[in-house]
């Protein structure tokens, strides 16, 4: 059984010191937060629906995923606070868009990833 763990501890400190330049200059936080109001399945399925069409209301949002308006609106107000999608108001009716073409890309990037981890393994001749 392979150990998916070093033998023995060392480390390339050059390396580990440049890397840790990198990261204190990026807002990591920032990124785990919109991944995280993205790992939601029901979120997921909004902004998925979002790549779909340009602008959505509630309504049509909650419809689509099977879930109450009021359950939608929650989990679009998460993905408003993140800068997952924009709305904008049309007499009573709010509709949701994405906030841009970044986040249409990292649902397309996310399923095309997911599509081929399920490709069963060719074995190498």
């Amino acid at each position: 059984m392979k150990k998916d763990t070093c033998d023995i501890y060392c480390y390339d400190k050059e390396k580990v010191n440049r890397i840790q330049n990198e990261l204190k200059k990026e807002n990591l936080k920032g990124v785990s937060q919109l991944f995280k109001a993205l790992a939601d399945e029901n979120r997921a399925k909004i902004a998925f629906s979002l790549c779909q069409d340009e602008e959505l209301c509630v309504c049509d949002i909650a419809n689509i995923i099977g879930s109450s308006v009021a359950t939608t609106s929650h989990h679009l107000r998460t993905l408003y606070k993140q800068g997952v999608v924009k709305y904008r108001k049309e007499g009573k009716l709010a509709f949701y868009s994405l906030d841009d073409d970044h986040i249409r890309q990292l649902i397309v990037i996310a399923l095309v990833h997911k599509k081929e981890m399920e490709k069963p393994c060719l074995s190498k001749k």
